[in-house]
């Protein structure tokens, strides 16, 4: 079957869903992932959109996922929750600890949820924006898989820990973070090797002996980049504080790999919620937040550039382009979905 050049939202998230129950995800679940990753790619974060079901399958048949476990809440205190993922599904995880953060923040003013022995959740944006629909500030992050060295080091010892923060945005106030503490996630440079790209940017990965490389194929021998050298081993170690260490769930060097089988990954996640109406009218602060990103935008563009941005412009300019003219899916992608699809005895509607 040839590869079509977009495909509509609607259709990628119903095979995903369709792929995932064969898989024996339960449906709600399978649902929620679905959506998760299609919007991802929808918002032109194709590293975390529906290219990674080959490897959720992978860790799915490994046993290193258990798509019947619901977790468990360890303890609750006034704005505070622990919660045990026990190896479900991330993304069900993280919409179970959103609900509980915004309920927090419901009664307290700011809730906080850790969680432990959870999975891959696919973007932080995705459940950054479930707060903030809430009309709270939400702060996510989640530790992963040792791919960062520590500065000065080579080996590794961080992941590419990120930190989302998503705003209760209106119109023209709109900005969302959603970052990597390395210089870029691991599956930009999977993508690259495996598009049969030779060349990545500068200071994006290092190869087996800690030396900054710009070959993809060397750079999967050895690490990511820690964002802004000592900067960024900072925050990577924030995230770990806020995740692992506080969970008490494995630290970064414990955690499995997406792609690798021999464990689960067992990653470690925070969800805080800040209720901004308890600071702030809701309008007040969202007619201050347009102000602010007016303010920031009016800087004349710097030589090589027509604007400024803020955090959240590219991609959702992306969307606003991909729900009219549909999602882009490249050969490998499609050939690996469809691969998996045909396996599973799933039907390709497109």
């Amino acid at each position: 079957m040839k590869n079509p050049e977009t495909v509509p939202a609607e259709t990628l998230t119903r095979l995903a869903e369709e792929i995932l129950t064969a898989l024996e995800v339960p449906l709600a679940k399978a649902r929620l992932v679905a959506e998760s990753l299609v919007a991802a790619n929808l918002r032109g974060v194709d590293s975390h959109g529906v290219n990674l079901l080959p490897a959720y399958a992978e860790q799915l048949a490994a046993g290193n996922i258990d798509a019947a476990a619901d977790g468990r809440v360890v303890s609750e205190s006034q704005s505070c929750l622990l919660y045990d993922g026990q190896q479900g599904i991330g993304q069900y995880v993280a919409d179970v600890c959103c609900h509980h953060a915004v309920r927090l923040a419901s009664k307290q003013g700011l809730g906080m949820v850790v969680a432990r022995r959870s999975n891959h959740f696919g973007a932080a944006a995705f459940w950054g924006q479930r707060i903030s629909a809430a009309g709270m500030i939400g702060v996510v992050m989640t530790n992963s898989s040792p791919s960062v060295p520590p500065w000065q080091g080579k080996q590794g010892r961080l992941g590419s820990n990120p930190i989302c923060v998503s705003i209760p945005s209106r119109g023209s106030g709109a900005w969302l973070l959603d970052m990597a503490t390395s210089t870029v996630a691991m599956n930009k440079i999977l993508r690259a090797a495996a598009s049969g790209e030779e060349t990545i940017p500068a200071g994006w990965a290092l190869d087996s002996q800690g030396v900054p490389t710009t070959n993809a194929r060397e750079a999967l021998k050895g690490l990511l980049s820690p964002l802004g050298g000592y900067k960024g081993s900072g925050l990577a170690m924030l995230v770990e504080i806020f995740c692992a260490v506080l969970s008490g769930g494995p630290l970064g060097s414990q955690v499995g790999g997406l792609y690798l089988r021999e464990r689960p990954m067992g990653t470690s996640q925070t969800y805080l919620a800040v209720e901004v109406s308890r600071f702030l009218p809701l309008e007040e602060f969202q007619t201050r937040m347009e102000r602010l990103v007016r303010d920031v935008k009016s800087s004349s563009a710097a030589v090589g550039f027509t604007e400024v941005l803020v955090a959240g412009d590219p991609e959702q300019r992306a969307e606003e382009v991909r729900s009219r003219k549909g999602i882009p899916l490249d050969t490998q992608v499609w050939e690996r979905l469809t691969e998996l699809a045909g396996r599973l005895g799933v039907a390709l509607e497109w």
